[in-house]
């Protein structure tokens, strides 16, 4: 990836060092490995604490724990990245918004380390990143980075950038009032179709992240050999069928809340080469998704 010389946003907020990516419950630690089952239990719709809490008790104290990380370093190279990815999403977004003659309010990002108190409750690391729409704040704990490297099989910077700028994605969601709209059909919904406007919504997530890439790229070539393999894999392997025959062997669609791997790809895609928010309209009725 290629940022502007010297940008980065200053939205970026902190919170590291309290324990180098491992939780505490109880007496004892979890590692990131269990954090991932619990990460995996989540998008199913299953208490990520029932394994968190199974694992703590297993696990016992333990006598060594790793240097907690420095948020103040001068060279920390993840937050630079961080803040760099968020500063372009800034002013491709702002472009954006002001195409349509309106301002964007860019979002907070928060880096943490295994837990944090947010407006839509204590944020996790087990629950991946995640967007929370009442305090407008991203957040993120790079653990999770090294998780979609080794584990997830999904290297390089641009699949790490795609988390971000999904995240992003739903923020924009939020300034124009889809999220609220799709919340309230939510409501009246039976759990398979909640489930069903919820794989619309994070599809369209997707599909910004690419509108994001697009634009940026025409704007000042962002993009290097390589990247768009990378955030493909990354939308392949965080599918919802893809996790779901990881952990249990099959799938099961009704289920679902963010997509398949196709079709995250899919979108994603169409964002990317569209680079035109009118091509993400995911929840209209006549969309195939």
């Amino acid at each position: 990836m290629r940022f502007e010389d010297g940008q980065e946003s200053n939205n970026v907020e902190d919170r590291r060092g309290g324990g180098g990516g491992r939780l505490p419950i109880g007496g004892g630690t979890i590692g990131v490995g269990t954090v991932v089952l619990a990460l995996v239990a989540w998008y199913f719709g299953i208490d990520p604490s029932v394994v968190l809490n199974g694992a703590s008790m297993v696990s016992g104290p333990t006598a060594t724990q790793q240097a907690p990380a420095d948020p103040n370093a001068p060279d920390d190279p993840d937050k630079r990245f961080v803040r760099q990815v968020l500063g372009d999403t800034e002013r491709t977004w702002s472009q954006i918004f002001a195409e349509g003659g309106s301002q964007y309010a860019a979002p907070k990002l928060v880096l943490f380390s295994g837990a944090t108190p947010t407006a839509c409750g204590t944020g996790q690391t087990a629950m991946g990143p995640f967007y929370c729409p009442s305090d407008r704040k991203v957040y993120i704990d790079l653990a999770f980075y090294e998780e979609l490297r080794k584990r997830f099989r999904a290297p390089g910077d641009f699949a790490q950038a795609y988390v971000i700028a999904h995240e992003v994605g739903h923020h924009v969601q939020n300034l124009l009032g889809i999220s609220d709209k799709v919340r309230q059909a939510q409501q009246r919904a039976s759990e398979a179709q909640a489930n069903a406007l919820s794989v619309r919504l994070e599809l369209q997530a997707d599909c910004l992240a690419g509108v994001w890439a697009g634009r940026s790229n025409q704007r000042h070539k962002l993009l290097e050999e390589g990247d768009v393999e990378e955030a493909l894999a990354a939308a392949t392997a965080i599918g919802d069928d893809t996790l779901q025959k990881s952990a249990r062997g099959y799938a099961v669609p009704d289920t679902f809340t963010h997509g398949t791997s196709a079709q995250r790809v899919r979108w994603f895609k169409r964002g990317l080469e569209s680079a035109n928010v009118q091509q993400c309209n995911t929840l209209s009725s006549s969309a195939q998704l």
